[in-house]
This record gives C-alpha cells, structure tokens and sequence, in this order.
C-alpha cells in the first residue's frame, strides 16, 4: 500500500536504526511526473500483495532533490528519469546499480497559433528552443533540477546556449504547477507526456514538438549502495526493484492509460552502469 506523504513527515524516522517500534517500511523516492500520473496508485498496491512485500511511502520530489535524500541516506530506494545523473550517483558510490522500467517522452507545449514557428521551422529540438528565444517568446521553465529541468538544460547546451530574454521565466516547482504559469502566459514549456496527458482538457496548451530521440525520457530504479548507506532498508529495497522491473509490473505499466492513451511504455533490463568494485 502507497502512503504519499509529505517529505518533512516521512524522513521523521530516517534515521539510521529507524523507528524501533514501528514494521519495516521502504521510502521511495521518486519524480513529481511519476507520482502525479497516479501511476504509482496502480503498482503499489499490487504489490502490496506479493509475498514479503513491506509498506511503502512515496516522496515525491524533483530528480535532483531525490539524489540528494539518497546521498544524505534519507530514502532506501529511488525512482528518477536522468540517466546521465544515475550514472554519477552511483559513480560517486552513493548508487550500487539502476534498472530501466519504462520510458514515455518529453514533448514542447505550446500556443495553438504557435508564434515561434516551431511547427514549421524547426528539425531538430535545439534548433525548436532556438526559434522561441530569437522570437522572444514566453517559456516556462521548471528550473528546479528535476529530471525535466536537465534535459532542458541539456538541449540549451545543444542549442549553443540559453540567450537571456524577458519571455524566459523559472517556476522553481513541479510540473503540474509549472504546466499552469505555462498555460496562464500562453507560453511554451517542456514536459513529459504523461504528466501532458493527466492534465488534458484543462490547459489550452496544446503538443508542438515531440516524437525525437533526444526528448525520449527513461525511468529507472536506482538501488543505494549498502557500503556507503548500511543502515538502510536494503533488503525491501531490492524486492521492491526487483518486482517493479517484473513482467507483472511491467504489463500493468503497459495497461496504464489515460484518456485511452498509454502514459508510460515498460522497458525491462539493467543498464551497464555499475559502481566497480
């Protein structure tokens, strides 16, 4: 059974022993886009009812703030979508190993009239963010270190930087609230699809640009080095992983639909990055 609760209130007990008098419990750590799908209303509680299955609490944040409550030994187990930032949390041995269980895709949003031409004049999606900066056009940023944020930060680099303008503006939130200021300044913004599609009929915003190899998004579950974190809940921690990466799982990811479409795509099996040694 998922408990979603507040950070504050579920690192009560983080600390290394835990709450003696309380069952072992698993503390997910995972993605806002994750957690707002409600995704994790369908995985959790089937998994509740596997054999050894522990509770589990869910804290949702953005992917930067989870590696940071990994690194501080905060979460027994984390759920993020930037792989490139896996690799260098288990490099600096805080990480032991990640598996990939899904992806979907980041996707721009944007004004039905599309006043950057994006639609038109764009190939490639540095070339999408370079056409809304020269067009001086609203774009609503995350700009909290989540995984949306660096894949944006990622493709400015590809782009040959982010230019200043005034049209340009961070929210410092998740993607829901994000999707919101976007949709109020009728300005573009980068998102993941399933995040697009739980707030579908609400935003005048509408899909631009998606469908590239660069916006694909990865899901994988990270597990923490027990070396470096020992006193963690290791051992729910790995049946957690272990069934998230199943083929149960998986074809409850693949039944997961919204609005009659598909939200996350399952993607089973470990990727090289391991910690040597």
């Amino acid at each position: 059974m998922r408990r979603a609760l507040p950070v504050l209130a579920a690192l009560v007990c983080a600390a290394a022993s835990g709450c003696a008098d309380q069952p072992a419990r698993v503390r997910l750590g995972t993605t806002t886009s994750v957690h707002d799908s409600g995704l994790l209303d369908v995985l959790l509680p089937a998994y509740a009812n596997t054999p050894g299955a522990e509770e589990v609490d869910v804290i949702a944040v953005g992917t930067g703030a989870a590696f940071k409550l990994g690194h501080d030994g905060q979460i027994d187990l984390l759920l993020v979508n930037d792989p490139r930032g896996e690799e260098q949390f288990i490099a600096a041995g805080d990480g032991l190993s990640r598996r990939t269980i899904m992806w979907n895709s980041f996707e721009i949003l944007g004004p039905a009239n599309d006043p950057a031409a994006i639609v038109k004049g764009a190939m490639t999606t540095p070339e999408a963010l370079k056409l809304i900066a020269e067009a001086r056009a609203a774009f609503v940023s995350r700009g909290d270190d989540s995984g949306t944020h660096r894949c944006e930060k990622r493709l400015w680099t590809k782009a040959g930087g982010r230019p200043e303008w005034p049209g340009y503006r961070e929210t410092g939130t998740g993607m829901a609230a994000t999707l919101r200021v976007a949709d109020e300044v009728g300005g573009y913004v980068l998102t993941d699809r399933a995040t697009r599609l739980t707030y579908k009929g609400t935003l005048r915003l509408v899909p631009l640009f998606g469908d590239r190899g660069d916006l694909q998004n990865e899901y994988s579950v990270v597990l923490l080095d027990p070396k470096r974190h020992p006193n963690l809940n290791h051992a729910g921690a790995t049946r957690l992983a272990a069934w998230l990466a199943s083929g149960e799982a998986g074809s409850r990811i693949a039944a997961f639909r919204l609005h009659g479409e598909l939200l996350f795509h399952p993607l089973r099996g470990e990727r090289p990055a391991r910690r040597a040694g």
